[in-house]
């Protein structure tokens, strides 16, 4: 997947997130962008996760694992979501829209990974390229393979995404739990500061 949007593609899906975020933060309803604006890599269903920084620390992410709609408008509605439904943090105010990065990671489909046992699942991931999504019957949690930067342990990664799912830390070692792996083509903000006139913070 890397390498598959354009190096234009991403500065568009960044400023329709961008347009995305300020129009939720202020309430304000989503524009629909112009039509000419919109290239078949944008306009194919896809999905993807938004995440907003500030000040180098998470503000918030959220995103999707099922492309149901026009990538485009995931990419608006996710950035949105992010600023307002994360439930670990209070919703994004308009005084700090100057301050927040916004990191678009388009997601490939997800793939069954079969293992066999948890020695076995650990040997199978590949830290700092898959995502991974746990699943426990109707219960599931992802981790997008930019975790692995903070925690390159694939045992401890694990366990932490356990927590996550709502189980204990070492639920993966205990119950053949569902994986899936899945990569992502990730792009921010501050990669393209000078294409989207974000050298002066007052003009985001």
């Amino acid at each position: 997947m890397p390498g598959e949007l354009s190096r234009d593609e991403k500065i568009l899906l960044l400023r329709l997130a961008r347009q995305g975020l300020r129009a939720a933060v202020k309430g304000e309803p989503l524009a629909t962008p112009p039509a000419g604006l919109l290239t078949p890599g944008v306009e194919r269903l896809g999905c993807c996760f938004v995440t907003l920084s500030e000040q180098g620390e998470l503000r918030g992410c959220i995103g999707g694992l099922t492309a149901v709609q026009p990538l485009w408008l995931d990419a608006m509605q996710r950035a949105g979501h992010a600023a307002l439904r994360d439930y670990r943090f209070s919703p994004v105010q308009p005084d700090e829209l100057p301050n927040i990065d916004i990191e678009v990671s388009v997601l490939t489909p997800p793939q069954p990974l079969a293992y066999d046992t948890p020695d076995d699942l650990q040997s199978k991931l590949r830290p700092n390229v898959d995502g991974v999504v746990l699943r426990h019957g109707l219960q599931r949690a992802t981790f997008l393979p930019q975790v692995w930067h903070t925690v390159p342990d694939p045992a401890l990664f694990l366990s932490l995404l356990c927590e996550k799912l709502g189980d204990k830390p070492d639920a993966w070692r205990r119950v053949h739990l569902e994986v899936e792996v899945y990569q992502v083509e990730e792009f921010s903000e501050p990669g393209f500061r000078a294409e989207l006139g974000l050298d002066q913070p007052a003009q985001r």
